[in-house]
């Protein structure tokens, strides 16, 4: 029950921040989006780099300019599990990512759990090679958050996540925790208890307008295309439990609303950033500073922006 968590500490705007997958339009425009809304960090996806019209050294500069922190960089998916040829292409690309991490001046590089048919299923395979990526993050000072896909081969909840995780124990390897995915496996929030606060490295957050996901093709259609700002679906409740346990525990990082949503994409970046900024607000500054049990359905506090 909530009303048995620790007392929570005073809850802050800052400690979420955007994600550039939300917005339609250019890199500079994103930015200055992000910027204009208050947000003092941002997620960056790789093709925001590959994607700009003067290269990505430029969208490299840009980022490092732009007086905004970057939360991380993603994502590379399929990376572990694979043998010959297939784990040395992998290897190649992960050194790509990691080359532009650096070079945005970002500390953490996301990585998603196989789908791929041809990758192991052992979990000490696995380990092997999410060890052996983050030896080769350890030069550049980039830590390595890796994520269970709710539709992942093997790796599909944040639970067996953290025991690949514990496998590899690496230093600089830890877990990320999507919102959006423990709620599609309705996995139980009980389970973060077992958690190393210190090896949660990212917290994405998002929600969804319906209540239960019938398939997995309609959780991936879910996750990337109809995700909403945490306050916006139907699963308030457990998205500020989720937070709130994960405060409690004694996690002190940072959470990005990953919210992927084509109706986002066809309006104004800024209207957009807005309603990312209320649902920072609704979490930093109400529900962080709570410590009873919320009401099944919350209802966004609108606010102008600073």
């Amino acid at each position: 029950m909530m009303s048995a968590l620790a007392p929570h500490r005073q809850g802050h705007f800052a400690d979420f921040g955007m994600d550039t997958i939300s917005l339609a339009g250019t890199l500079p425009a994103k930015l200055q989006a992000v910027k204009d809304a208050g947000f003092t960090q941002i997620m960056i996806n790789a093709r925001d780099l590959t994607g700009h019209a003067e290269g990505v050294d430029a969208a490299m500069a840009l980022v490092r300019n732009s007086g905004l922190r970057v939360t991380g960089f993603q994502v590379l998916r399929d990376f572990e599990g694979l043998t010959g040829h297939l784990h040395d292409y992998k290897i190649d690309m992960a050194k790509a990512m990691l080359e532009m991490c650096q070079g945005i001046g970002a500390k953490l590089l996301l990585v998603c759990s196989s789908t791929s048919v041809h990758a192991s299923e052992s979990q000490d395979e696995l380990a092997r090679d999410l060890r052996k990526l983050a030896m080769l993050a350890v030069p550049k000072g980039i830590r390595i958050a890796y994520e269970g896909l709710s539709w992942g081969r093997t790796i599909n909840e944040f639970t067996t996540a953290w025991d690949v995780v514990c496998r590899a124990d690496a230093p600089n390897l830890g877990i990320g925790i999507d919102s959006f995915h423990a709620l599609a496996t309705k996995t139980a929030l009980d389970e973060l208890d077992m958690l190393d606060p210190q090896k949660i490295f990212l917290v994405q957050l998002a929600d969804f307008m319906w209540q239960d996901i019938r398939s997995v093709e309609e959780r991936i259609n879910t996750a990337r295309h109809f995700r909403v700002f945490p306050g916006e679906g139907v699963h308030s409740q457990q998205v500020a439990e989720l937070v709130m346990r994960l405060d409690a525990l004694g996690y002190r990082g940072d959470y990005s609303f990953e919210v992927f949503n084509d109706d986002y994409l066809q309006i104004p970046l800024h209207l957009v950033a807005q309603r990312a900024r209320r649902s920072a607000q609704w979490l930093g500054e109400e529900v962080l500073r709570r410590a009873v049990p919320l009401p099944n359905r919350m209802q966004l506090r609108k606010s102008a922006a600073a």
